[in-house]
């Protein structure tokens, strides 16, 4: 299963871009993966061709109407792991739990 990191905005709009990052978050949601969205990226789970099949949805939803679009991609694949968008979090919070405990 592989995470993907996603910010990706038109830099030719303005100042606020919140409606863009809105359709692609309607993309993403449409898309039936597992997903977290953050204050500076979204993160979803998936396999690695969902995943850029995505990416590429998400490209042709804002080339129609920008010039310029900047993406920032992270990729984690990791073979034997499932559900590790809320697996990674928990596995750091216990540790942060078990630390203050000593």
């Amino acid at each position: 299963m592989t995470l993907m990191e996603l910010s990706m905005y038109p830099v030719d709009k303005g100042e606020s871009l919140s409606a863009y990052v809105a359709r692609l978050i309607d993309v993403i949601d449409q898309s039936g993966l597992a997903y977290r969205l953050g204050p500076m990226g979204t993160v979803i789970e998936g396999e690695w061709s969902d995943l850029m099949a995505l990416l590429t949805r998400c490209y042709e939803t804002l080339e129609p109407v920008s010039n310029r679009i900047i993406a920032n991609v992270k990729l984690d694949a990791r073979k034997d792991s499932r559900n590790r968008l809320e697996g990674k979090v928990r596995s750091v919070q216990e540790k942060m739990a078990g630390s203050r405990t000593e």
